[in-house]
């Protein structure tokens, strides 16, 4: 035990010490920007941009931002993006901004902390600034996603718009406008104003709605109704690379109809007044799969349609996001709605908001149609194979890849079977497997996760003003379909350091096995991704010019100290090709000889022996016929 004296001596030497210090001290922070406050913004902002430099990939905007005199001024550049769940506004893409006030330019200044916003000081003389900027959208995919290409374009307008700090958006009024090039059709949800010449004028909306209501347009471009004679009207728009990309046969469009009859009879009910699916068919436009309440922004091959058999694994995009007005949009978890943009979302709860819509999208698929049953089956299979071989489970528990928007923010990753990436999707959609299939077994499958989807996300009228939830109402809600610890089986599979949930598909009536055939969907994946998925026997995804795309985390590969990049160069002494290393995999399997690789990593060459022999491994899903078939029944169209 210390003495007094000995404590006493200890503070005055401290003391001392820190008295000596003569290090740099921290400046002090410039004060807080204003905290968002739900009061109407006095006047409209309009909004015009020009859309129309397809050659150089530029939006040019004019914005015209009702002021008071003599204030100080905040504009923010959307940071945090609904959808994306993460500080991913791409500001260094925003150039030549410059302010004006009656003709004249006012000097802005960035703000020192958050890069996100620019001050600018009011004169006293003026009710308006007139404000100018461009955004400079990628030119090629290695700046970025690409969004203007010779044929289409996709506006988001969280990336052209500057808004007041101190406003919650749905409190501020925009009246936006586009120039499209000459002869160009678009589609978004919002409500138009009027069209000239090349310049649509859109009626006047809440900033937030603004921001949910992106805009498709391309020089080929065709619109369908899905829910013909309906009084809220539901539209598939399709623009694409070319023409004929876009000419679903009968039978197609016949799945899409079928997907908003089967939401609507999980659902029960709608939260929009119309919806739009915007849907690129292109190798040109990057990539995109993004919900909002009326409409979603989907990317897909453009063999969408024209090689409808073989791209399987594109047909449950559609499903997925739009299930999102519901889960995501309508019923959105409390602490990711934020007031504006640039307050941070936290994503607790996205094993819910993106797990459970997984879920959904893949059954909503192949109850319209838009999926077979077996190529549904397949699809999970695959799944549950690649989350009983995430190793990354070891360490991770699921509830911290709901930080990965913001820590991650989807960069490439050297080892994601350890790492972890964003799991809270598949893996999240397999626990919800579990959950609905445990609901069946305790009720005598008289109810089911159907029965909390409609309560939950459905309601009762047609509202789409958000309803946010929290872990607890979830809870509440699944105890109210079926008594359960519903906290306690929740909380063991997301936040615990847990095995792979695959207990809902032994209850379903399956259990997963690999054999050395793919299945057809396993197939047409590696044919779109162009790769041989050799991840569940040499624990590699290798692509077909022979570079690795994946490596297992303690796989067989992983021992050989094989990493992302590697090249395979030959195998047994012959050129790389996919089919000639399955040979070799099952040449190695009979013979039991090691394969001999010689492989590349930058400039330096090596040769390597896998001494493998458990031939070619592929996953797929098997009937138990002891257990009721409930998958089955969960897959099969609602009547």
């Amino acid at each position: 035990m210390r003495t007094l004296a000995a404590a006493a001596l200890l503070t005055v030497t401290t003391v001392g010490l820190q008295s000596q210090s003569n290090g740099p001290q921290p400046t002090p922070m410039p004060p807080p920007i204003v905290a968002p406050r739900d009061v109407p913004y006095p006047g409209t902002v309009r909004l015009a941009v020009d859309a129309a430099d397809l050659d150089r990939h530029l939006f040019s905007v004019r914005e015209t931002l009702p002021v008071r005199a003599g204030e100080h001024l905040v504009l923010l550049f959307p940071q945090w993006l609904p959808g994306s769940h993460s500080p991913s506004g791409r500001i260094d893409k925003l150039g030549g901004l410059t302010i004006r006030a009656n003709g004249t330019s006012l000097e802005w200044r960035r703000d020192v902390v958050d890069v996100f916003a620019f001050h600018v000081d009011v004169p006293q003389s003026a009710s308006a600034l007139d404000i100018e900027f461009q955004l400079m959208s990628p030119v090629e995919a290695a700046q970025g996603r690409v969004v203007m290409t010779a044929e289409m374009l996709n506006l988001q307008w969280n990336t052209v718009v500057l808004y007041p700090a101190g406003y919650f958006t749905r409190q501020i009024t925009v009246e936006p406008s586009v120039k499209l090039p000459g002869g160009w059709q678009l589609a978004t949800a919002l409500e138009t104003a009027t069209t000239r010449a090349d310049v649509t004028t859109f009626k006047p909306t809440p900033l937030e709605t603004l921001v949910d209501s992106p805009i498709f347009a391309g020089k080929y471009f065709k619109r369908f109704d899905l829910d013909p004679g309906a009084a809220v009207p539901v539209r598939l728009n399709l623009v694409a690379d070319r023409p004929e990309l876009i000419d679903p046969k009968p039978e197609q469009l016949e799945a899409h109809r079928e997907l908003v009859r089967q939401a609507y009879k999980l659902y029960g009910s709608h939260h929009y007044d119309h919806y739009d699916f915007l849907v690129a068919l292109t190798d040109r436009m990057g990539d995109i799969g993004l919900e909002h309440h009326r409409s979603s922004e989907d990317g897909v091959s453009p063999g969408y349609f024209t090689a409808w058999e073989r791209l399987t694994d594109d047909h449950d995009l559609l499903p997925h996001e739009y299930t999102h007005s519901w889960n995501g949009k309508y019923r959105r978890p409390a602490d990711l709605w934020t007031p504006n943009y640039n307050v941070p979302m936290r994503g607790s709860l996205l094993w819910v908001y993106e797990g459970q819509t997984e879920y959904w999208g893949f059954v909503l698929a192949a109850r319209s149609g838009m999926l077979t049953r077996q190529q549904t089956l397949d699809a999970i299979g695959s799944i549950a194979a690649s989350y009983d071989h995430r190793i990354g489970r070891q360490w991770r528990p699921l509830q911290d890849t709901t930080n990965d928007p913001t820590a991650a923010q989807r960069r490439p990753l050297a080892w994601r079977s350890w790492e972890r990436s964003e799991d809270y999707y598949f893996e999240g959609q397999l626990v919800w497997l579990d959950a609905d299939t445990l609901i069946r077994e305790l009720s005598g499958d008289r109810r089911s996760l159907d029965d909390f989807a409609s309560a939950f996300f459905g309601g009762s009228g047609t509202s789409y003003v958000p309803v946010t939830y929290t872990f607890d109402d979830v809870v509440k809600a699944l105890n109210t379909v079926q008594p359960y610890d519903w906290a306690s089986f929740l909380r063991t599979r997301v936040e615990k350091i847990a095995r792979t949930p695959l207990d809902g598909l032994a209850r379903g009536g399956y259990r997963l096995v690999y054999t050395d055939t793919p299945t057809e969907y396993f197939r047409n994946s590696e044919v779109r991704r162009r790769v041989s998925d050799l991840m569940f026997s040499l624990g590699f995804v290798v692509s077909d010019d022979g570079r690795l795309t994946e490596v297992l985390w303690d796989g067989p590969a992983f021992k050989q100290s094989l990493t992302v990049g590697t090249q395979i160069v030959s195998v047994n002494g012959v050129g790389y090709s996919g089919d000639r290393l399955r040979e070799a995999i099952r040449d190695a399997q009979k013979s039991g000889a090691a394969i001999e690789l010689a492989i590349r990593n930058g400039d330096r060459y090596r040769s390597v022996s896998m001494n493998y022999r458990e031939g070619l491994r592929y996953p797929r899903l098997e009937r138990d016929t002891s257990k009721p078939a409930r998958l089955d029944q969960i897959l099969a169209p609602r009547k």
